[in-house]
């Protein structure tokens, strides 16, 4: 076997990136930004006084933007992976290009859907690849260079009292004791209001399917009274996990919400904090962006598949309704 060729040139081109960051990091002083909770104003000004009649000011933060664009990109990407697979059909009907990876993927989502669903496969598949792939986008786009980092300058809290700015500036010690950065872009995954609206949509979708699939029947799960008369106490009991089963099912919207809420938005604290630390030093900061890139994934994976299984729980009885089954079924048989 011919042995691999050693390519020492890789860690000569690693060791130049990392002198040109320090050189760089001296003369272009890096942006420290500002760790909120709460998506920045680009604005200072409302938009709307009143937005609905009811819902009070509404401004322009810098989410609204990243999911525009992470809109336009989804879409972009739907129409040539369609124009892709339309070009193979009336080919030889092999999948190239965008087309190929992207049946690829719908089809391992759709392979993991099937093993847990079954039946309800055709049911539950959109909303979970939907999901799974929206959410993975949302978290991937935050990677990109100029995220968090290019923006307008507002004065400390808000106030008017600094002098304005026209023009392109860099970020410096100086603007920073009378301004704050304010990014054009800022991951999705890390506003709250994104998090809990997604949650919101799964969990609503969970019991839409639930009554699809088991109809009325499926409000035993959470109001069990068919064994209340017949044996008090355990048909008491049984009504009681059922409320125990309301409550977990309401819960489940601060777990989807702050899960990955919370995980986002700790990358964004870990590199802001690495990065400070460091200062000119730019090559950790960046692996640091290689593990967000890992929790990113990971993140949507896991809120994608917590949906999907939750999903094919809804479908299958609950208690009484599976014995009920089964002994109908045995008296059939018998």
């Amino acid at each position: 076997m011919e042995q691999e060729k050693r390519r020492p040139w890789r860690r000569w081109v690693v060791l130049v990136l990392m002198i040109a960051g320090f050189i760089l990091g001296g003369i272009f002083v890096p942006v420290q930004p500002e760790i909120t909770v709460a998506a920045e104003k680009l604005i200072l000004e409302p938009i709307s006084e009143n937005f609905l009649g009811f819902a009070g000011p509404f401004y322009l933060v810098n989410t609204l933007p990243t999911l525009a664009v992470t809109l336009i990109l989804l879409i972009v990407i739907a129409f040539f992976t369609n124009r892709s697979l339309k070009n193979s059909q009336n080919t030889d009907l092999v999948p190239r290009g965008i087309g190929n990876v992207m049946e690829a993927i719908l089809e391992m989502l759709y392979n993991l859907t099937e093993g847990s669903a079954g039946k309800y496969a055709k049911m539950i598949f959109p909303w979970f690849a939907t999901i799974m792939i929206y959410v993975l986008f949302a978290n991937l786009l935050k990677l990109i260079p100029g995220f968090e980092s290019i923006g307008v300058l507002h004065p400390h809290g808000g106030e008017h009292a600094a002098s304005e700015l026209h023009g392109w500036h860099l970020y410096n010690p100086e603007l920073s004791k009378e301004y704050v950065l304010a990014p054009f872009f800022r991951g999705i995954s890390v506003d709250l209001n994104f998090t809990v609206s997604l949650a919101l949509i799964s969990v609503i979708m969970i019991q839409v399917i639930g009554f699809r699939a088991q109809g009325i029947g499926y409000l035993s799960k959470f109001f069990n009274t068919r064994r209340m008369f017949k044996v008090p106490f355990f048909g008491a009991m049984d009504f009681l996990v059922g409320l125990l089963e309301l409550i977990s099912e309401v819960s489940k919207i601060l777990s989807f919400a702050f899960r990955l809420f919370g995980n986002m938005f700790a990358g964004i604290v870990l590199v802001a904090i690495v990065a400070g630390l460091l200062g000119k030093i730019s090559i950790l900061p960046a692996m640091i962006m290689m593990f967000e890139l890992f929790v990113g994934v990971i993140q949507a994976f896991v809120f994608g598949m917590l949906t999907m299984v939750f999903m094919a729980q809804a479908t299958q009885g609950h208690g009484g309704e599976d014995h009920e089954e089964a002994h109908t079924e045995a008296a059939h048989e018998i």
